[in-house]
């Protein structure tokens, strides 16, 4: 249980942050602490949060108390050696009902997830909401980042109300795991992955909480938009059945559901609001491309802890009878994009320079002149202020457009990536026989490393040639042919243009290096001969060296360029390794 000592620095540990707007939502009766299977955040008034092994003991306890309904799994372990559980609610399994995934704690300070769900779920248990498990089978996941959450403290993260001790937004290693849906290098995301490979959700919920501008919306939320999506008739049907039946839901209970957006300038929210569209290191943007229908939910930090996890209970039961509900078309999109593989895909969106407009629930403001920054900063009034058609700026324009092949090929000596692409639930198979293709190969003309690295990875973007070639492919090989459900994601991660790729987090990057060299007492002698013997060569040479003065005059790139024409230069630098069939 929370200490008086640390309950009252709780209570009195926000007074760096805005004045809020005062808030008595009828969501408030849900919260019963005579209840034999209290919670803890019910005991503390709101004001916190249990630690690992409390949560553990309640799971247990609740699950022990109902095994009719409830059953636990432990799906995963963490690089200290936590296990990671995952508690299953069903009745009457075997009926057809959707599946609803519920995923709390990815990042552990914003815990709001794990609370409303135990309510709800102790609630189901034991109360006439019983009916909600009639109309689906749930699957809660209270923390994914369990060593996150053991680094907990009151000063993890200074824009949030609450709760009053809360976990570490990265894993033990410093790895954000809402940026690791696609390289898969952190044991809580894979076994989220197998989670998801294993029961087929219908609709997947991944609880947050923002930071940023301050506003009136406290539970806001989103999916990828149906212009920017790659799955736009699931979109679709989240906008038209879903979402108008949670914000109801949301609004009768007495909280504000808005949309999730973020701020152009964080001084001065007037300027306009950002549209982010989220790359497949996202939760929701990984979940857009398997064709999985996701929810991003975000709740506002500045609001205090109790009024948000009662606003996420809220949002759970309605997103449950909303989903039983519109089952059908759910379903019905989801299979059509599963059967429909576009012949072209985003692969890196920009911010639209044409802005949409939307009257914006926000918070008055001022500014006052800073003698700690030196420059005037934004003061939040604690007033509410509607801004009307404020512009908002959606990543609505592509950079980088990928043509999807037919079939990828990768080398044998790739295993890793194999075993990704496995994981991820991709279908991939060996050759079957040898054979003479025509292939397409990606040659790097152009790379720039990033600065440092980003997720313990050097990430890379290149520009790329073209090339045509005959190969030959012999049974070590594998492939993967596009032309399969997941064949958006397998493209966006083996498509080297793509912004989430593999290639572009780090793991070809041997493709950089070469190990052999030359010595100009062997090159020169070589080189003449290599000219006298290819008169079209020796005049591409001349060429050169008569327009490209730079080239001219530097012996080093006269030797490198004469090398490269040799059939002792490295045929795989700067040569992406895996081939396409269009």
């Amino acid at each position: 249980m929370l200490s008086i000592l640390a309950l009252s620095v709780a209570l009195s540990a926000d007074f760096h942050l805005p004045p809020n707007l005062p808030w008595n939502g009828k969501s408030a009766h849900l919260i019963q602490p005579s209840h034999p299977l209290v919670t803890e955040f019910e005991l503390s008034e709101g004001q916190s949060s249990p630690d690992y092994s409390t949560t553990m003991a309640y799971l247990n306890k609740i699950a022990t108390e109902h095994p009719d309904i409830f059953s636990i799994e432990t799906i995963g372990t963490s690089d200290q050696n936590r296990d990671i559980l995952m508690l299953r609610a069903a009745e009457n399994p075997s009926v057809n009902k959707p599946t609803l995934l519920i995923q709390a704690g990815i990042h552990s300070g914003e815990i709001d997830g794990k609370d409303a769900g135990f309510m709800l779920l102790r609630d189901i248990a034991t109360s006439s909401k019983r009916a909600l498990l009639k109309k689906v089978n749930l699957l809660f996941i209270p923390i994914l980042n369990v060593d996150g959450h053991e680094r907990s403290s009151a000063y993890n993260r200074i824009n949030q109300r609450g709760p009053a001790i809360m976990g570490f937004r990265s894993n033990s290693k410093n790895l954000n795991l809402n940026r690791d849906y696609t390289k898969l290098e952190t044991p809580e995301v894979a076994a989220l992955v197998k989670v998801v490979n294993h029961y087929q959700p219908d609709l997947y919920i991944d609880v947050h909480v923002t930071d940023g501008a301050d506003y009136q919306y406290d539970v806001t939320y989103g999916y990828m938009p149906s212009f920017a999506s790659d799955s736009p008739k699931i979109s679709q049907v989240l906008d038209d059945y879903l979402k108008p039946e949670i914000d109801t839901a949301l609004e009768e209970m007495g909280h504000i559901p808005g949309p999730l957006v973020f701020v152009m300038n964080k001084q001065n929210i007037k300027e306009g609001l950002a549209g982010w569209v989220a790359t497949p290191r996202f939760s929701n943007g990984w979940g857009d491309l398997r064709n999985l229908p996701t929810i991003l939910v975000e709740n506002h930090s500045l609001k205090p802890y109790k009024q948000r996890v009662l606003g996420t209970y809220v949002f759970l039961e309605a997103t449950i009878n909303a989903l039983a509900k519109h089952k059908k078309n759910l379903k019905t999109a989801v299979l059509t994009e599963q059967n429909q593989l576009p012949r072209q895909l985003v692969g890196r969106r920009t911010y639209s320079k044409n802005p949409d407009y939307l009257d914006f629930k926000g918070i008055s403001f001022s500014h006052f002149d800073s003698s700690l920054t030196g420059q005037k900063e934004v003061k939040y009034t604690g007033k509410a202020e509607t801004f009307k058609q404020l512009p908002i700026f959606w990543q609505k324009e592509p950079a980088v457009v990928l043509d999807v092949p037919r079939r990828f090929y990768i080398p044998s000596h790739y295993q890793d990536i194999v075993a990704k692409l496995t994981l991820q639930g991709v279908k991939v198979s060996q050759v079957s026989k040898p054979s003479t293709l025509s292939l397409t190969q990606f040659v790097i003309s152009d790379y720039q490393f990033d600065p440092l690295p980003f997720e313990g990875r050097m990430r890379v973007s290149a520009d790329f040639n073209q090339t045509s070639m005959t190969t030959e492919i012999d049974t070590s090989w594998f492939v993967v042919d596009a032309d399969q459900a997941l064949g958006k994601l397998a493209t966006h991660l083996l498509h080297p243009s793509a912004v989430d790729s593999f290639f572009q987090w780090g793991f070809f990057n041997t493709v950089f290096q070469r190990t052999e060299y030359v010595e100009n007492y062997a090159l020169i002698p070589y080189a003449t001969q290599m000219l006298a013997d290819n008169p079209a060569l020796n005049q591409e040479f001349k060429n050169k060296l008569a327009n490209d003065a730079k080239f001219a005059a530097s012996a080093k790139e006269r030797a490198a360029w004469l090398y490269q024409q040799t059939p002792y230069y490295d045929q795989g630098y700067l040569k992406y390794p895996i081939l396409f069939e269009y």
